[in-house]
């Protein structure tokens, strides 16, 4: 007789097939709908009794908790791809993503080379108030080396990060001290911010840019329209490009600024009308006359484009980049009783013209995924003419323009991807930590840079070939190969790309935003067609630019 044993992948798999088909029943059974447990308690107890058989039975050893988590997530592959399983560990980092503050120590940090760096304490925060300095390593928390020992940013929020009120020691090695220190802080509430930036870029057009819908970003977003108009904004660009949404109610609210009293937002529709609703501008906004521009991309989704479809299909706004990404479902979180939770689907949104922009989802997970490379292939990202839309998906504005739902927001004024500059090299620096590690350095051993304000800085100070060449090298130390070629090719690119993240690490985002800007096509594109709506073709999109 042959002695075999299976591997784990052969283990799994008739076991997640089997599980699989009755665990929407063990998940139906976790929610208080009435008579679900009368209706699926014969095929509960055969579940129970199937998971007895395994963990008893069962030839080789096997996790079967483990084996529910898979077979869940497998099982909701089924649906969409937006309904989500978000196990018990994962659940609080999960939410805290869009709230409006989290408990912690209040740093922005970056993990270099193995090495935890503060990049900043965030101001009114315990690490500011304790006296943490910029450019402090922290080694240990609560006595417990952390450097060198490969940790992820998720195993350092869970260690920096915890209730509030409760002591945390933190040990920071700092350039010039001999020996380390150590700092006890009591953890608070610290705000997490979404707009991350907005300033006037002449005397007349203001700039918002939002990377997410979150908890107080419509608060956010109000107070920095209100600021725009006080320094005398008449024309706005919004700038949700890779924003990937979040909550719908902030996207309701920021179009409600922007829409007069009645106009339709949004609208969405589910399974019977248990879920069904609409939502309307209810109030006078601050911005409800001047002209608007959104920018967006083929990463700009879910919240972003309620608020595209909205100001598009009302005829209040010009969308100006890439079509969008195509989310048109709507997720509600479902508590689970172990302290899990399922996102699932529960109803499609529509834009006030009557259109869903849901990209398709019936080819797989995999198909879903991959729709950028497919849009990048096809040629889409670079031509307007790549893009095709179903005519029986056509709908009218307010004002008679055609517009389709399927598949994301395509812009009114299309701007090609640019990649020029675009090359591996120049990203892999960025995705070690390369450029920043140089920034940051730099910004520490030359403290005249404190005494400029931005204005000086944006006009005098120039990144030398000494300054990429160190780049370079920090680069080669961090395992990124130089590429000559590449190099030669992003060279004016990585320029401004340094110039703007030293920016960023001495005053604020605005001053990187200000200097990143003038490499970005799309923002360049809606500032000149603000200066000249004649380069329209089309004379309702040149109107839209007009004063109101």
């Amino acid at each position: 007789m042959s002695d075999t044993h299976n591997s784990k992948s052969q283990i799994r798999l008739p076991l997640l097939l089997a599980a699989a088909v009755v665990l929407g029943i063990w998940i139906g059974s976790s929610f208080s709908f009435p008579g679900v447990n009368s209706k699926y308690s014969a095929s509960i107890q055969k579940f129970t009794q199937l998971m007895d058989y395994i963990e008893h039975d069962y030839v080789d050893s096997v996790d079967t908790e483990e084996l529910l988590e898979e077979s869940i997530s497998q099982m909701l592959d089924k649906l969409d791809p937006h309904t989500i399983y978000i196990p018990p560990q994962d659940r609080e980092l999960a939410e805290s993503q869009l709230r409006a503050s989290f408990d912690g120590i209040g740093v922005e940090f970056n993990l270099l080379r193995d090495t935890l760096y503060v990049v900043t304490p965030l101001a009114g925060g315990p690490s500011e108030k304790a006296g943490i300095l910029a450019g402090d390593k922290i080694i240990k928390v609560d006595g417990e080396n952390i450097a060198g020992i490969g940790m992820d940013n998720n195993q350092v929020f869970n260690l920096l990060r915890g209730p509030r009120g409760t002591e945390v020691v933190i040990t920071v090695l700092r350039k010039g001290e001999d020996e380390l220190l150590d700092f006890n802080l009591i953890r608070n509430a610290i705000p997490q911010y979404s707009v991350d930036a907005g300033y006037m870029i002449d005397d007349e057009v203001g700039y918002i840019k939002v990377n997410k819908f979150a908890e107080n970003t419509y608060a956010e977003f109000k107070s920095a329209l209100e600021n725009l108009k006080e320094q005398g904004m008449q024309k706005l660009i919004l700038d949700l490009q890779n924003n990937g949404g979040g909550y719908m109610s902030a996207a309701i609210g920021i179009s409600d600024e922007l829409l007069s009293d009645g106009k339709l937002i949004v609208s969405q529709k589910g399974q019977g009308s248990k879920y069904d609703s609409e939502a309307r501008a209810t109030k006078r906004g601050i911005f409800e006359e001047g002209p608007v521009t959104v920018l967006m991309n083929e990463g700009s989704a879910s919240a972003s484009e309620i608020v595209a479809g909205a100001l598009q299909d009302n005829d209040r706004a010009l969308i100006i980049g890439r079509r969008s990404f195509g989310k048109g479902l709507v997720q509600l979180p479902f508590d689970l009783k172990d302290g899990s939770e399922l996102r699932m689907t529960i109803a499609r949104y529509y834009t006030p013209s009557g259109r869903s922009i849901q990209k398709p989802y019936s080819e797989g997970e995999e198909a879903y995924a991959s729709d950028y490379y497919q849009r990048f292939v096809s040629g889409e990202l670079f031509s307007q003419d790549s893009v095709h839309f179903n005519e029986d998906l056509a709908y009218e504005t307010t004002s008679g323009r055609t517009v389709y739902g399927g598949g994301g927001i395509m812009p009114d004024y299309f701007v090609p991807l640019d990649t020029t500059y675009a090359t591996a090299y120049v990203n892999r620096l960025f995705s070690s930590n390369s450029v920043k590690e140089f920034t940051l350095d730099y910004r520490d051993n030359h403290k005249y840079l404190n005494d400029w304000d931005f204005e000086k800085f944006n006009k005098e100070f120039e990144v030398t070939e000494d300054m990429l060449n160190q780049v370079i090298e920090i680069g080669k130390t961090n395992g990124v190969r130089f590429r000559e070629r590449e190099y030669n090719k992003s060279k004016a690119f990585l320029v401004f790309l340094i110039k703007a993240q030293l920016a960023r690490d001495i005053y604020d985002d605005n001053a990187f935003y200000k200097i990143y800007n003038q490499t970005n096509e799309v923002y360049n594109q809606a500032v000149l067609l603000f200066q000249n709506p004649s380069l329209l073709k089309d004379k309702s999109n040149s109107l839209l630019l007009q004063k109101r």
